[in-house]
């Protein structure tokens, strides 16, 4: 038995629960926080401008951006939970097929959304309620984020899934990591330094931008120096067989309709947001970044499961799995706990720290407070989703995806704008995944009994 799989076999087979979780899953979480970091570092900085509408205007593109996601998400996990489910099998060959698949899908897809971006910039931006005060400082940062960026933003993501999938969380973390904290040193320095007044957004693009091709060409140089034979990005052992092919897309496209889902969600939540005032739409917009840092510890929780509840399931062993996924929802629903305490505390302060404009600070702060209550039952929500992932069953996973944001959550966000105004619209998520969390643990409890059978 060759040394990666002699590891792999130790980490996913032998090595007690909570302490395979934790090395998995804490690289993972510290990543997931550099990029809630990151995230709100542009939000933070434009803050520092007091312009409300630079400030919107950055937040519009967060819905094209989640679409990039979306691409990643097809090749990042459908090829990743597939990779470790063949390792779980002792099927190495076929594994490193689907690496090299996963990456150049990545940066085809990479390729085709950012010149579809760019051609079709005008109407994107005006659909999603753009202004007329809003609509230049989106066009200035989509530019850089999205035509320029999304190549290395997608093809990073895709590694970074590809590395924690074969064992090397620990590489595929520091990559994550180590982007979002240059985009931090990065941001200043354009928006203030280099570039003018006035085009401090245009400074925040360029600084993701430029951040997000380091991460790439970082992760290219370890994927070469490990020199896993799984990890081999060449296409020259030829394509996965067809089954493998229709296992990446049975699970990778459902994993893309939930950002895709997700993204419609923000789309109308930022239409409906928009049509009571612009300070409305940069308060939520703020909130929806500021409420992600328990709900991004939760991914990184889920991710770092999702390998071992994959390999294991692969390999027969049901009752670690099943450890895995029970120790991941405790975790997280602790998590949830003490964040929603923290977030009703000090939401003030919060959003005073990205902004100082007193009306935003104040409606942003009654938002954060209303929002945060769904913390727990989010995590709930999602947590199955990225089980039924792991284990290959795409559909679970599409139905739940389908179920929370198209068939729940959208619809209730216009019944109640439309029974309670602006604040329906901030307390629907907390109505939404409540129904949402109760359904999808009746569906794996389903599941498991379909396993024992």
């Amino acid at each position: 038995m060759d040394q990666e799989r002699l590891n792999n076999k130790i980490l996913f087979e032998e090595t007690p629960p909570l302490k395979a979780l934790s090395v998995m899953a804490i690289p993972t979480v510290i990543s997931q926080l550099i990029i809630l970091i990151y995230n709100i570092a542009d939000t933070f900085f434009l803050g520092k401008t007091n312009n409300p509408y630079m400030v919107a205007g950055a937040s519009l593109i967060l819905p094209i951006f989640n679409v990039s996601i979306a691409f990643a998400n097809i090749a990042g996990t459908g090829g990743g939970t597939l990779i470790a489910r063949l390792l779980g099998r002792n099927r190495m060959e076929d594994a490193q097929k689907v690496t090299a698949f996963s990456f150049f899908f990545s940066l085809l897809a990479g390729c085709v959304f950012s010149l579809g971006t760019l051609v079709l910039m005008h109407p994107l931006l005006t659909t999603l309620g753009a202004s007329s005060e809003t609509y230049p400082f989106a066009r200035q940062y989509a530019t850089c984020v999205i035509c320029i960026g999304a190549v290395p933003t997608i093809l990073s993501m895709t590694m970074g899934n590809l590395l924690r999938n074969t064992g090397h969380a620990k590489q595929a973390g520091f990559g994550v990591s180590m982007g979002g904290m240059l985009n931090i040193i990065l941001d200043p320095l354009f928006m203030f330094v280099l570039l003018p007044k006035g085009k401090e957004i245009l400074g925040a693009g360029i600084a993701t931008a430029l951040s997000n091709y380091v991460v790439f060409t970082y992760f290219l140089v370890v994927i070469f120096r490990i020199k896993s034979p799984v990890l081999d990005l060449s296409p020259r052992n030829g394509l996965p067989g067809k089954e493998e092919i229709k296992s990446f897309f049975a699970v990778g496209l459902p994993a893309a309709v939930g950002p895709f889902l997700f993204d419609l969600d923000y789309i109308v939540i930022d239409r409906l947001m928009s049509a009571y005032s612009d300070i409305a739409l940069a308060a939520i917009g703020i909130v929806l970044k500021a409420e992600r840092l328990p709900l991004n510890i939760g991914v990184g929780l889920c991710l770092g499961m999702v390998p071992l509840a994959a390999y294991n399931y692969s390999a027969g062993n049901l009752e670690r799995m099943e450890t895995f996924l029970s120790l991941t929802r405790r975790i997280g629903t602790i998590i949830g706990v003490v964040s929603i305490l923290l977030y009703e505390i000090f939401a003030p302060v919060l959003i005073r720290t990205i902004i100082g404009d007193a009306q935003t600070v104040a409606l942003g702060s009654t938002f954060l407070r209303i929002r945060a209550i769904a913390t727990i039952v989010m995590f709930l929500s999602f947590i199955y989703v990225h089980f039924f992932q792991a284990v290959g069953h795409g559909n679970y996973a599409l139905f739940l995806a389908v179920m929370r944001w198209a068939l729940v959550n959208i619809p209730m966000l216009f019944l109640l704008n439309a029974l309670f105004g602006m604040y329906g619209i901030v307390w629907s998520q907390f109505i939404s995944d409540v129904l949402v969390a109760f359904l999808s643990w009746l569906i794996y409890r389903r599941f498991r009994r379909q396993q024992a059978s």
